[in-house]
């Protein structure tokens, strides 16, 4: 089972186009501070800023829809660049003007038919913190990723490969559950006391 993850979050892509010069490809894999949609019917994400500090010099690339096959740029290849500003993750894209990418990628790009972006990840090992909110809203929040491998303007929006995510938050609820037990069992035995002091009360 990966613990590579997917997620899509609502950062814009777009075109750049300027004559004489190639074409840019230029977007946000993710925002700071967002919450995701629901993941898995069962948490949200948020990932935080810094998060990706230790990955930018990964050897990143650029694909449509994670889809090795429809390469648009590699970072090792100077054709993408990655950043981070306040917003996000930012990158830009050396776009190849090869009749498939024009057809597949930018014409529906310049339409407005692909508008979002994604990317593919691995949260480092000390890199989440799980809470459950007042709304009773399970909460994924990501502080440190270990590894960027791709980023990618996406027809979809989804949120895939989760199967990671869902392991460390079952982990985290077998956690918390088994530190609330102690404080179960003492209520449990204060309402067993109570019970036998009003029977014997009765007596």
């Amino acid at each position: 089972m990966s613990d590579v993850e997917k997620r899509c979050f609502m950062g814009e892509v777009r075109t750049d186009e300027t004559e004489g010069q190639p074409v840019k490809i230029i977007g946000y894999a993710s925002v700071f501070d967002s919450r995701s949609e629901l993941i898995c019917g069962c948490f949200r994400e948020i990932i935080k800023p810094g998060a990706f500090d230790g990955v930018l010099n990964d050897d990143v690339r650029g694909l449509f829809n994670h889809d090795p096959n429809y390469i648009l740029g590699r970072t090792r290849s100077k054709t993408l660049s990655l950043s981070v500003d306040d917003r996000g993750l930012r990158y830009e894209i050396l776009a190849p003007t090869t009749p498939t990418i024009t057809d597949l990628v930018l014409s529906p790009m310049r339409r407005g038919d692909i508008s979002q972006s994604s990317f593919a990840f691995r949260v480092a090992r000390d890199g989440e913190r799980w809470y459950q909110d007042d709304e009773g809203v399970i909460v994924r929040e990501i502080t440190r990723f270990s590894r960027l491998y791709d980023v990618s303007p996406v027809t979809y929006p989804a949120y895939t490969e989760a199967d990671s995510a869902v392991r460390s938050m079952e982990a985290w609820r077998s956690q918390r559950d088994a530190q609330k037990q102690p404080e179960l069992d003492a209520i449990i035995q204060r309402e067993k006391r109570a019970r036998i002091l009003t029977l014997l009360d009765r007596s």
